[in-house]
């Protein structure tokens, strides 16, 4: 509900405070006194789009703020809690905007930017003007009446949230099917590179190793002397240098009683001895071991040549990377039979969780279903009441491709004259029409949902006489369980009025201001019975004024 409505520097208002009521609230004045002035500082706390025109005087700043009590509805206490907003029974929304027409956004003294503003007034008044009954040809309002009506709510958010789930399993699985359609063009020649790589079936570093061989293999004789020759000068020479080192070794213990650093070189030369005597042993081994083996050679450059030739093929420059690229093309071919059993996977949950959709929309539609009948009589009663007996609403529902709000396609058409001929709203529907059926259809909304603040702007326009009447009675029937506020020029509706506040200009400090005040019954009495007859109401006015108001 809005408490307080405040607004400072705003078009042709100085200061302006306004303390609605429950219930209807009705706004008269003359034409051009400011009655849409003040729906148009009003839609700055809304979050529509702020100018520096609106300034009154440039050297201020414009300030909009409205106070909102908002006690037992979940909805608007937990978007504060997800904006890390201060959660309370009162709501104070602002807005600032200066003489450059920058703006800025407030709720309950924390500022936010425009987006969470607009969200978050959604759920605090529904505003609706005179040309706002284009929306009723919307086919996702005329959607959302219907759901209202038939209880919907819960299981449309089951619904979104399963189709949610549903679209991004949908969109893995579509991912994942692409992939396999890729992989699966490279499969054939990536298992021919694989294959080749595993039927040579090389070893680490196995081809450095062999390179190594083949040089020692075509050596082998120029080695074997060389070897021959080191291990002749060790040992079998007529002066081996093992035998040499031995002598010296003697020599060295003879002389251990006169000098302390003999016993250690004595050592040294012992620990060489018996090194030199290793090496001789080892080149002998080595030597031994050292054969021409024609066909060992064929072998290892066959293999080399096989080798080598995957190297250039690869462009790569060691056994390593060979076998580097043989493990990645193991698991490119192993990932194709993992993508086919995540795909399987993914169809098995696709397909469940589209039938879990279909059951739930499939609920959803009966419960649509269950309600047309009582919402188009409902409809054409108040049709009738408002001063439209000939017109008739036909609401068609048919299936629809499944989405997240269901699998049905609504339409409302409208027939004018009882031709029996429906056509879409927008076709054949006027304005007045359109206003009157509006506020048909919110007030059996109305009835069902705990709809925010609803604001009508001079919405009984074209109309008069009993439908303006009419209409007031169902604006009155509303508010006993809503917060309206209607800028009028109707007598009828004005008569309704739980409060009853009158815009008008004047004259401070030269300058001509919109000012507003609540009427008091005599003055009420007076202000309608100028409606009914002008600036200079007759008594039988006044007496007609009374009785409406009765």
């Amino acid at each position: 509900m809005l408490q307080k409505l405040h607004i400072h520097n705003y078009a042709i208002i100085d200061k302006l405070e306004i303390n609605f009521a429950g219930g209807l609230n009705i706004i008269t004045g003359e034409t051009g006194a400011g009655k849409s002035i003040v729906m148009g500082a009003l839609n700055l706390i809304l979050g529509q789009r702020a100018e520096s025109s609106i300034l009154q005087q440039q050297n201020q700043k414009c300030v909009v703020e409205g106070i909102f009590t908002i006690k037992n509805n979940a909805a608007i206490k937990e978007f504060l809690q997800a904006n890390e907003l201060d959660v309370e029974d009162e709501i104070i929304l602002r807005r600032e905007v200066n003489s450059n027409g920058k703006s800025r956004s407030f709720i309950n003294d924390t500022p936010v930017n425009l987006a969470q503003l607009k969200e978050l007034s959604v759920w605090l008044v529904d505003l609706h003007q005179q040309f706002d009954t284009l929306e009723l040809s919307n086919e996702n309002f005329q959607r959302e009446v219907i759901d209202a009506l038939a209880g919907n709510a819960a299981l449309l958010l089951q619904l979104k949230a399963k189709y949610g789930e549903y679209s991004f399993t949908k969109s893995q699985l579509e991912n994942h099917q692409q992939l396999q359609a890729h992989a699966a063009k490279e499969q054939d020649y990536n298992k021919y590179l694989f294959d080749e790589l595993e039927e040579l079936s090389l070893q680490e570093n196995e081809l450095e190793n062999l390179d190594k061989e083949l040089k020692l293999l075509s050596n082998a004789e120029n080695v074997k002397q060389q070897l021959s020759a080191l291990y002749f000068e060790l040992k079998d020479s007529e002066q081996p240098m093992v035998q040499q080192l031995k002598t010296l070794q003697h020599k060295l213990k003879s002389l251990q009683a006169y000098h302390p650093a003999m016993d250690e070189l004595h050592q040294r030369i012992s620990a060489t001895v018996i090194e030199l005597q290793d090496v001789a042993e080892e080149l002998e081994s080595i030597d031994q071991g050292i054969l021409y083996d024609a066909e060992r050679i064929q072998k290892v450059n066959d293999r080399l040549s096989a080798g080598y030739k995957l190297l250039k093929k690869h462009g790569v420059n060691d056994t390593q990377q060979l076998l580097a690229i043989q493990s990645q093309l193991q698991q490119k071919l192993e990932s194709i039979v993992n993508l086919s059993a995540a795909i399987d996977e993914l169809e098995k949950q696709t397909t469940r969780l589209m039938s879990e959709c279909k059951n739930i929309a499939g609920s959803i539609s009966k419960n649509r279903q269950a309600q047309l009948h009582s919402f188009t009589q409902s409809v054409n009663k108040l049709l009738l009441q408002v001063g439209m007996p000939n017109a008739r609403l036909k609401v068609q529902m048919q299936p629809s491709e499944l989405s997240q709000w269901g699998a049905d396609k609504i339409d409302f058409l409208f027939d004018a004259n009882k031709s029996d001929r429906f056509e879409p709203l927008h076709k054949v529907a006027s304005g007045g029409e359109l206003s009157r059926l509006m506020l048909s259809v919110k007030s059996l909304v109305a009835k069902k949902l705990q709809l925010p603040t609803l604001i009508f702007d001079e919405i009984d326009t074209g109309i008069s006489g009993e439908a303006a009447k009419q209409v007031g009675i169902i604006m009155q029937s509303m508010a006993a369980t809503h917060q309206l506020i209607a800028i009028t020029h109707q007598p009828q509706i004005a008569a309704k009025a739980t409060a009853h506040y009158f815009v008008y200009k004047h004259i401070v400090n030269d300058k001509i201001v919109t000012a507003i005040k609540l009427l008091s019954k005599d003055e009420r009495i007076v202000a309608i019975a100028k409606m009914l007859s002008g600036e200079q109401p007759t008594a039988a006015a006044l007496e007609n004024a009374k009785e409406m108001m009765n």
